[in-house]
């Protein structure tokens, strides 16, 4: 059976998307990123990363979240577009605009709003800027197109669903009253009842939510360095 090493975070939302709609059998595996699980040598084999999500499809090991819904959507023939050049074309295009843009620029716009420094503005501002910059031109796209590749729900809604859910923390309480059109593919999303049932994947396990000096130590290993 397959198995889903994931946490709570936006990244392994998405695959729990997947999978809970997908209805393909899976364990999940909890990885306690606060508690240093992911530098496990069991979990490296799986990840060299060290990051979740990850599956194992027995014996096959997949990372990076939209590598494995890129692998699971070919495997099982499910959320892809109609099979043409210029929707393989448009699912690569966005599904790496999201992997190599919104969610980086995301992950490092709620680091130095939240966690980082306050000192170091710059670094906020640009972050801030970009992640603004994406959710743009998202919201321009969807303003003349239902789904993130046209009239198909595919694997692309699936990986911007798992960060745009988590815009307000990454920008702001008002960030939808900027970007409508992604509030309402969100809500679209969102009001499936796969997606319920991703997120409350997380409740069926215990993980640490204090952000305490050992998670700070285990998670910002960079502070830990420059310490010592």
């Amino acid at each position: 059976m397959l198995k889903f090493y994931f946490n709570g975070a936006p990244n392994p939302a998405k695959v729990a998307l997947f999978l809970e709609e997908s209805g393909l059998p899976y364990q999940p595996v909890p990885v306690d990123t606060r508690k240093g699980d992911q530098f496990k040598p069991e979990f490296l084999k799986v990840n060299p990363n060290g990051k979740v999500p990850a599956i194992d499809d027995d014996g096959v090991m997949i990372f990076d979240s939209n590598a494995i819904l890129l692998y699971l959507a070919e495997k099982t023939g499910k959320f892809l577009p109609a099979a043409t050049p210029g929707n393989r074309a448009q699912l690569l295009s966005w599904l790496m605009f999201i992997a190599t843009g919104l969610g980086p620029y995301s992950g490092q716009a709620v680091h130095f709003k939240h966690f980082a420094p306050k000192e170091l503005e710059y670094a906020h501002n640009r972050y801030q800027f970009e992640a603004h910059r994406h959710y743009k031109i998202l919201d321009d796209h969807l303003a003349s197109s239902r789904y993130m590749v046209g009239d198909s729900y595919t694997i692309v809604d699936m990986a911007f669903w798992g960060w745009a859910r988590m815009a307000p923390f990454v920008l702001g309480d008002d960030v939808f009253t900027k970007y409508p059109n992604v509030k309402r593919l969100l809500d679209e999303v969102s009001a499936r009842p796969a997606a319920s049932r991703a997120i409350a994947l997380k409740d069926k396990f215990t993980f640490k939510t204090e952000m305490d000096d050992e998670a700070r130590n285990i998670m910002f290993r960079h502070l830990k360095t420059k310490a010592a």
